[in-house]
């Protein structure tokens, strides 16, 4: 089969989380052709990819959000939509979709069909449509301003789908947002079925970043969060089967308005026995405790509270260090405030290692910390505790799950703190800095659970499955060859 994954800001110019767990699922199914619909934010990024690509993955489809900046449109062009038409675009703005096919055929139509972002962005239709918007809104926001901040919604939604979608088997978004909409569009273009799976909740997090932006101002908040969850409903409603990672997502997926049946739990997996016997503290290291993270140094993750949390250690153990494993390009302005704070804390033996081999380095330390805003079911964590390494993380996503357990027998392998509170980090990290036979059963509680019930083998039979499930319709294979104008 071949098969399309849609990923959004992440595969495979980042590495870690998301994208490791795309390059996982690829490299196990070599039975597979795979191509990756690439959705990245600066075309600057094109081509600079942070893994070697899989010898079955075929192709990657590059879709840039910033590609719309050097195009002129048309003004006053007409595309003649209808009013079911333009109404499907205005109520993408306050989560009232009705009928998707209305939207997404406007890039496949015979009759309409939208060839250009910026033609589109300048056309009388879309004029009619914001001045249609600030009527029944019945706002005094002038009609300027409600036409840049639409254009500003709506134009990387028109760049993916306007972007031409390659045939496939089967396309499988990794997140809601843009990508669940290509997801959504290749189904509905092509007649194939689409696999949706949500690492975090897509809309949870863009409409905590909307809340804080200084950015957009007043009501435009609640327009730009009314967006994202239509467009986190378009994905839904298309698929064929959605997959969470944990229970907790399932039930807000539920709430956001996926159908409840249409979800299945998938947890991560790593494969246990890598993480076996690698290198451990040497005879330099036994003077230090050592205390890492595994993490991308971007706002997120939340590394300048890890920074406040270290500085109150060192103060009662000199003798610590502290080593953040993971890339920091993709925020350089964030990784210089990290830099800077490190310098006004006063904070020795910090070190920010860049991208390497965590294994080679995952053994020498004496525990691990987490301290993100939000998360999915980290694979650090699972790296982690596979090697044994206790942890200290903040309650997001399944840290909580992972680190205590459902009911399941094997014992705490950590602490689990509130978001953004330095002091009860620093208060769970000191609880295994000055108990080593603590650190020894918290880490193998985790070794435990995670060789239980975290096996990559176990995740990536469930995908085959689904994949078969999916792949095939009346009991053979899906003919490629035919068009849906064809069927």
């Amino acid at each position: 089969m071949k098969i399309c994954i849609v990923a959004e800001g992440s595969y495979p110019y980042i590495t870690g989380g998301v994208s490791s767990w795309i390059q996982t699922l690829i490299t196990s199914m070599p039975e597979h052709e795979f191509i990756i619909y690439a959705i990245g934010a600066q075309e600057k990024d094109r081509g600079k990819f942070k893994y070697t690509l899989p010898s079955n993955l075929v192709e990657v489809r590059e879709v840039f959000l910033d590609s719309y900046l050097p195009e002129k449109g048309i003004p006053g062009k007409s595309y003649k939509l209808n009013q079911s038409q333009k109404n499907v675009i205005k109520s993408l703005l306050t989560n009232q979709v009705s009928n998707w096919e209305d939207f997404l055929s406007l890039f496949y139509s015979r009759k309409v069909k939208i060839d250009s972002v910026a033609n589109f962005m300048a056309s009388k239709d879309i004029f009619d449509i914001i001045q249609e918007l600030c009527v029944e809104q019945e706002t005094e926001i002038p009609f300027t301003e409600m036409y840049w901040s639409v254009r500003s919604m709506l134009v990387p939604l028109l760049l993916v789908l306007t972007n031409p979608l390659v045939e496939a088997d089967i396309y499988h978004s990794v997140s809601t947002g843009y990508a669940g909409v290509v997801g959504a569009f290749g189904k509905y273009r092509y007649d194939k079925p689409f696999v949706l799976t949500e690492h975090g909740i897509y809309t949870r997090e863009r409409e905590e970043e909307i809340i804080k932006a200084d950015w957009i101002h007043g009501s435009f908040k609640d327009f730009w969060i009314q967006y994202f969850y239509s467009l986190s409903n378009c994905a839904y409603s298309y698929s064929d089967e959605v997959i969470s990672l944990f229970t907790k997502n399932k039930e807000i997926q539920i709430e956001i308005g996926c159908e409840e049946e249409r979800i299945s739990i998938i947890p991560n997996g790593v494969d246990a026995m890598d993480y076996r016997h690698l290198p451990q503290k040497t005879k330099e290291d036994d003077a230090y405790i050592n205390i890492g993270a595994i993490v991308r140094v971007v706002p997120i993750k939340d590394i300048k509270t890890m920074l406040h949390s270290y500085a109150i250690i060192k103060q009662q153990v000199p003798h610590a260090q502290f080593f953040i494993f993971g890339p920091y390009e993709e925020d350089l302005e964030y990784y210089e405030e990290c830099l800077q704070l490190v310098h006004s804390l006063g904070i020795d033996d910090v070190y920010f290692t860049g991208s390497i081999n965590i294994k080679e380095h995952i053994g020498r330390m004496d525990l691990l910390v987490l301290t993100s805003i939000s998360e999915g079911q980290p694979l650090a964590i699972l790296e982690g505790l596979a090697c044994g390494k206790p942890f200290v993380c903040t309650d997001v996503g399944s840290c909580r799950e992972l680190i205590t357990g459902l009911d399941d027998g094997y014992g705490s392998a950590g602490y689990v703190v509130p978001v953004m509170n330095y002091l009860a980090i620093a208060e769970a990290i000191m609880k295994l800095v000055e108990n080593p036979n603590l650190r020894s059963v918290m880490g193998t509680n985790g070794q435990k659970r995670v060789e239980a019930l975290y096996a990559k083998s176990t995740f990536i039979d469930d995908y085959k499955k689904i994949y078969k499930k999916r792949g095939l319709r009346n009991g053979r294979s899906w003919d490629t060859t035919k068009k849906i104008s064809e069927r």
